[in-house]
């Protein structure tokens, strides 16, 4: 059996999993603290997100 596909592209998934992870973790403990922030936090939540989850498609585009 032959494994295909590149090092990169699963490190950066890796990473982006990571990392959502934490900015999912520290938007809990921050709306935890501060219940009426919620709004604000939600959204910078949404965008690290966002911004995370793009290093992969990067990773990707720059395999090809």
């Amino acid at each position: 059996m032959e494994l295909t596909g590149s090092i990169n592209v699963a490190a950066a998934a890796l990473g982006a999993a990571i990392g959502v992870g934490i900015v999912g973790a520290k938007a809990v403990e921050a709306i935890g603290r501060n219940p009426g922030a919620f709004p604000k936090v939600l959204t910078m939540a949404i965008l690290g997100s966002a911004l995370a989850e793009a290093i992969v498609f990067y990773a990707l585009f720059i395999k090809v």
